[in-house]
């Protein structure tokens, strides 16, 4: 059976609102889980039994500008630390893990970074490395259409908005069967294998939902991306890093740096997996992982 899922507002204090869904045991420890780039509030629920199986209950909130969180021009990766912690206070949740997948990741860090004392561990899952990280290639390995799409970026307005908004025309009715001719070469062989069935449903309705209102929050992430994060990247409570050495989304060295150069976070290095795989195939694990090691 699948579990419930509670769809909200959280209304913070500057007049913003964010999309938030909430599932699994009602006592159960919190876990908040940062979406990707495009993503949104939407769960996939075999990542919500896991975190169950675990004792935790997932918190999803959609960052500003996707599906119909207001958006927050010139925000920074450091600036999801501050939203998390309203959103949990607004649920009169204190202490919790965090999990964050690709663009998510950076966002988990500045939780594990800007939270200390409240996060209590945190895992990034091919989660880039910032833009200007030192001795990285960053966009080395990346397919075709990550390349044009981060070149635009550093480009800035108009460029980034032009080809988001054609990319945003395709997402906007994307369908589980549409999904690997959409994203083309960003997907290795072992991905295309994990884009089948309910996984492959879910993705489809996190890019068509993070699209609703438009390209405000895949714009500002990426702009957010390739700026300043507004923190420097350190391990504030146990941090997990889970790279896959077939991702073209995220290349194999953006988690060999941050597993070089952010101190005391554990590696986990992976040979033979991709983008999408380790999000469907080893979350258990990764879960698993972070629960033994929480502070």
């Amino acid at each position: 059976m699948e579990p419930e899922v509670i769809a909200m507002h959280v209304d913070l204090s500057d007049g913003r609102r964010l999309d938030v869904q909430v599932a699994g045991p009602a006592g159960g420890f919190p876990l908040v889980y940062h979406h990707g780039a495009p993503g949104a509030a939407v769960l996939y629920h075999p990542m919500v039994a896991a975190a169950a199986r675990h004792g935790l209950r997932t918190v999803i909130y959609a960052r500003p500008g996707y599906g119909h969180s207001t958006a927050s021009p010139g925000r920074v990766v450091a600036d999801a630390a501050a939203d998390t912690a309203a959103v949990l206070d607004a649920l009169g949740l204190g202490e919790f893990l965090t999990v964050g997948w690709s663009g998510g990741g950076p966002h988990a860090l500045a939780c594990a970074t800007l939270l200390p004392g409240r996060c209590l561990g945190a895992a990034t899952i091919g989660g880039v490395a910032p833009f200007t990280a030192s001795g990285l290639d960053w966009t080395a390995g990346m397919g075709a259409d990550n390349i044009e799409e981060f070149g635009a970026a550093v480009r800035g307005d108009p460029a980034l908005t032009k080809y988001l908004q054609a990319q945003a025309d395709v997402l906007r009715t994307v369908t589980a069967s549409d999904l690997v001719a959409a994203l083309g070469d960003l997907v290795s062989d072992v991905d295309r294998r994990q884009l089948t069935g309910g996984f492959a449903r879910y993705m489809a309705e996190s890019f068509r939902t993070a699209v609703t209102a438009g390209i405000a929050g895949w714009h500002d992430d990426d702009l957010a991306f390739v700026g300043d994060w507004g923190f420097e990247p350190r391990a504030g409570c146990p941090v997990a890093v889970w790279q896959g050495d077939q991702d073209r989304m995220v290349p194999y060295s953006h988690g060999q740096w941050l597993a070089a150069r952010v101190p005391g976070v554990r590696a986990h290095l992976l040979p033979g997996h991709g983008h999408l795989s380790l999000l469907g195939d080893a979350f258990d694990d990764i879960l698993d992982d972070l629960v033994a090691n929480r502070a």
